[in-house]
C-alpha cells in the first residue's frame, strides 16, 4: 500500500475492455471481462485506490477510448466530484484502419480530474498554425496531435499498446510540478516512468506483468537525468496486483 498524500500526478492507461488478448514481440496481456459491469467494478476499485494516494493538489489522467470513456467519466464524477473535472483531452494519433460503416476511429480520450482546486498545471506550448502567429508558440488546446509509434520507431519496445514518449512528456510536464511524484499503476513498458525521469520527476510504476516490469526497469535504468541526483531520486518499478497494460 502506498501512503496517502504521496502522489502529484497519476496517469492510468488501463486495459480498454476490448474483449481480446493483446500480443506483441515483447509481451502479452488479457483485455477481457465477463461483462461491462465487471470491467467497471475492476476500474472503480483501482481509481478509488489511486484517488486516496493523491496529494490535495494532485491530479489524475485516465487514458481510455470510445468503448468506455463515457462510463469512466461518470465514475470519475462519482469518485472525485463533477466539480473536479478539468479537461476531456483527445489524443489524435492518425494511425488506424478505416470503415465503410463509420468515420475512422483515430483518437483516444484522456480524462483529467483534480483532487482539489489547487491542482498544478503549466500550459504546454505548441507551434502556432495561423499566419498571424507564424513562427510563434501558443498554449495547447484539448486536442493533442502526436503520432502513434510506428513500426520503425527507435523507442518501440515490442510491448503491446505502447504509448509515444512525446505524449507522456507533454502530459507530465503540464500536470506534475517539478520534482513531483508520478504514479502509473498500469505502467506496461514504462513510458510514463521514462517521461518522469527525463523531466526530473520521481516515479512509481506498478504492473502485474513481469515482462512489462523488466522492460520498464531496463528503460529507466539507462536514463541519465541532469535535473536529478540518481541516488536520491531513484524510485520503484514493481510487480503489483493490477491488470497489465
Amino acid at each position: 500500500m502506498l501512503p496517502a498524500d504521496l502522489v502529484d500526478l497519476a496517469y492510468l492507461d488501463p486495459p480498454f475492455n476490448t474483449g481480446r488478448r493483446h500480443a506483441a514481440a515483447s509481451g502479452t496481456y488479457r483485455d477481457t471481462w465477463p461483462s461491462l459491469d465487471a470491467y467497471l467494478d475492476f476500474m472503480r476499485l483501482r481509481v478509488a485506490a489511486v484517488r486516496d494516494v493523491l496529494r490535495p493538489s494532485g491530479s489524475i489522467l485516465l487514458h481510455c477510448d470510445w468503448r468506455c470513456s463515457h462510463h469512466l467519466r461518470v465514475m470519475l464524477d462519482e469518485l472525485f466530484g463533477p466539480q473536479r473535472f478539468v479537461n476531456h483531452l483527445v489524443w489524435a494519433y492518425g494511425l488506424g484502419g478505416s470503415s465503410p460503416r463509420r468515420f475512422a476511429r483515430k483518437h483516444d480520450d484522456v480524462l483529467f480530474y483534480s483532487r482539489s482546486d489547487e491542482y498544478y498545471f503549466k500550459p504546454p506550448l505548441v507551434p502556432a498554425t495561423s499566419n498571424r502567429m507564424k513562427g510563434e508558440l501558443k498554449k495547447a488546446g484539448d486536442v493533442i496531435n502526436v503520432p502513434a509509434i510506428n513500426n520503425m520507431a527507435l523507442e518501440r519496445t515490442g510491448y503491446p499498446t505502447q504509448k509515444p514518449l512525446k505524449l507522456l512528456l507533454l502530459l507530465v510536464n503540464a500536470c506534475c510540478p517539478p520534482r513531483g511524484v508520478v504514479l502509473d499503476p498500469f505502467c506496461g513498458s514504462g513510458t510514463t516512468l521514462v517521461a518522469a525521469a527525463q523531466t526530473g520527476r520521481r516515479y512509481i510504476g506498478i504492473d502485474v506483468n513481469a515482462e512489462a516490469v523488466r522492460i520498464a526497469r531496463r528503460r529507466v535504468a539507462v536514463i541519465a537525468s541532469p535535473q536529478a541526483d540518481r541516488a536520491r531520486w531513484r524510485s520503484p518499478v514493481v510487480s503489483g496486483r493490477t491488470e497489465e497494460h
